[in-house]
């Protein structure tokens, strides 16, 4: 049977590291600052926006939320980004996302400053991460790359298979994978014979929004596995893309959902503010 992977003691772990170096920002006169930016009255993105100043508060750092109506025009909101932009206040800014029809999404990811950009969605930050260099990754695939490390699994020749092709999770983590000299097959929904490909996974990362999509068949023996997709069943209960009570026999190690990749997107996201916030101010 598998050992469940846990994304809320890797990230109480990491987010005790965060708040030493926060302190230590502190002893030089830098406070790490998040600000995030809440369009409407959406209730999941207002669950999540409430979580994440929660936890810079848990760490020490500052965080401001700037909630704007949705019927708002795109120029209002790229002119907020944009003072957000010019604030030597503000180390860290964050979009929250979806936003309202009436907004180009692209256009709002690309007037962040890219040196503020601390949920890593910024094509420079994107392009840099695409050729190797330090930048700032995405915080799911991010906190991904930490949860398989804590298993003690070593990436380096392993046969990784990524379920899902998205800007947010499947494009980033690849590269990740990549950089950590995993051999990287990505799947999507053109792909045949998927079970064929994912049994052959050494460690296999599932991130679609399909609940359940992903069973016993599709899974070898010893397999590591990250349940990334977050979704709500029938009976309104939150389930990943994997059919979890199958696998569990079947992987040596599973993430749960909830509870599993979840706790580290937002552990992630306070190491790139804190990251901004120390080359913004030219401090080590």
């Amino acid at each position: 049977m598998a050992t469940i992977l846990s994304g809320k003691e890797v990230a109480q772990d990491i987010r005790a590291d965060i708040a030493k170096e926060v302190d230590r920002l502190k002893e030089k006169g830098v406070t790490p600052a998040l600000t995030v930016v809440l369009v409407g009255e959406d209730p999941a993105s207002q669950s999540y926006v409430t979580g994440k100043m929660r936890a810079c508060e848990e760490v020490g750092m500052r965080s401001e939320v700037i909630r704007m109506p949705d019927t708002i025009s795109q120029q209002e909101l790229l002119d907020t980004v944009e003072r957000l932009n010019q604030n030597p206040n503000v180390h860290g800014i964050l979009v929250q996302l979806p936003l309202p029809p009436q907004i180009e999404e692209k256009a709002v990811i690309e007037t962040i400053d890219p040196r503020k950009d601390v949920d890593g969605f910024h094509p420079i930050n994107i392009g840099k991460l695409m050729i190797g260099d330090d930048t700032f990754v995405s915080c799911t695939p991010a906190g991904i790359i930490e949860l398989i490390k804590r298993t003690g699994t070593s990436l380096k020749g392993k046969r990784v298979v990524v379920v899902g092709r998205s800007n947010i999770v499947g494009k980033p983590v690849s590269l990740l994978l990549l950089q950590e000299h995993a051999t990287v097959t990505i799947c999507h929904s053109h792909t045949q014979d998927l079970t064929a490909i994912t049994k052959q996974a050494d460690v296999l990362i599932v991130a679609v929004g399909r609940a359940g999509l992903i069973g016993k068949e599709h899974v070898s023996p010893g397999t590591v596995v990250i349940d990334v997709g977050v979704n709500r069943n029938e009976a309104g209960k939150l389930v990943g893309d994997v059919r979890f009570d199958e696998v569990l026999d079947q992987a040596s190690w599973i993430t749960p959902v909830p509870g599993g990749v979840g706790p580290l997107t937002i552990t992630m996201l306070l190491k790139n503010t804190v990251k901004a916030a120390k080359q913004i101010e030219n401090v080590d």
